[in-house]
């Protein structure tokens, strides 16, 4: 599958959801650190699990990190552990969920008056 990938500024962009056969693409196209905003199991069984995602990541030397987050419930203490993965992450930066909404508006309200 090709990746639609919508760039947010120099260092985030985002997407909808990945599978496993997805990171050696991202790999490819520059991508330090994969964050995932998507609860496990949200879609059902065909969603591939957070940990699967990471072990692949990982091999790939990616640095990832798993955020998850209930649609249209972001909560201050996830915006804080999004802050800090932003910092800290190797750059340029991939965030992802079921559509690519929560990703982007994670970014957005976390960089807000935090620049």
């Amino acid at each position: 599958m090709t990746l639609t990938i919508n760039q947010f500024n120099n260092y985030f962009s985002y997407t909808s959801q990945i599978e496993v056969d997805d990171i050696s693409e991202i790999a490819s196209f520059g991508f330090k650190t994969i964050i995932n905003n998507r609860p496990d199991f949200e879609g059902g069984a065909e969603q591939p699990k957070s940990e699967a995602l990471e072990a692949i990541a990982l091999s790939h030397g990616i640095t990832y990190v798993h955020i998850p987050v209930i649609p249209n419930n972001i909560q201050p203490h996830q915006l804080d552990k999004f802050r800090e993965a932003y910092a800290k992450a190797p750059k340029p930066i991939l965030g992802f969920c079921k559509t690519g909404n929560r990703a982007s508006t994670m970014c957005k309200l976390a960089l807000e008056n935090h620049d």
